[in-house]
């Protein structure tokens, strides 16, 4: 029986990748947390695990700290990346934390079973367009530091509504907060999304913590 631990603090996503994992009788899903945090408290109780489920952007403690966390106590645990998040640097700084493979959540089934078994028996097992792209990272080592270098400047309303807006806050909500209208939020928004050069807000919380902007 393969003893598998999922952290994931999304619950409608965490409980799609049980569903997943419900096809085969081999798995046994041992542990669930929420975030990093969790999962050590979790496995300082029980660390009988062969392989985790490791989600990235959590609140609290995030994957690649947990990763590395985890790597240096229990050794013996494969960690396989299960994410929504396919950016350069989520890839690199999580490889380079010890993680033993990276799959993006839209995976099928059998496709995440064969992720798992490959992953413990020695192989790392990653989604096409990741392996595509951890090829080009180490080719081009230069070009992925110098990208990774953000050099962006928000203005202090810009970081007070990408602090709001990490905390899931409606338009609405953090117009009453900061005393706006949620024409002028919404216009704040996009110009965080441009200048941080991504499209949704889980991108731009995500970026904006990994850079020190909030």
């Amino acid at each position: 029986m393969i003893k598998v631990a999922l952290v994931d603090d999304n619950s409608f996503l965490l409980k799609a990748t049980q569903e997943k994992l419900s096809f085969f009788e081999d798995l046994s899903i041992k542990l669930i947390a929420h975030d990093g945090h969790e999962i050590l408290e979790k496995l300082e109780i029980n660390h009988n695990i062969d392989l985790i489920l490791m989600d990235i952007e959590m609140p609290g403690m995030n994957g690649i700290e947990a990763t590395i966390q985890v790597k240096a106590k229990y050794p013996h645990i494969k960690i396989l990346v299960l994410t929504v998040f396919d950016d350069d640097e989520n890839i690199f700084n999580v490889i380079k934390a010890g993680a033993d493979g990276y799959l993006l959540k839209e995976i099928t089934p059998n496709d995440l079973y064969q992720g798992i078994q490959e992953t413990l028996n020695g192989g790392a097992a990653m989604h096409p367009s990741i392996a595509c792209k951890t090829l080009k990272l180490l080719r081009n080592p230069q070009n992925f530091a110098s990208k990774c270098e953000l050099d962006v400047k928000l203005s202090p309303r810009e970081v007070e509504v990408l602090e709001q807006l990490s905390k899931g806050l409606s338009y609405n909500i953090i117009a009453h907060h900061l005393f706006l209208s949620p024409s002028t939020v919404r216009k704040h928004i996009e110009n965080i999304y441009s200048k941080l050069q991504v499209n949704n807000k889980l991108e731009a919380v995500e970026k904006a913590r990994n850079n020190n902007l909030i």
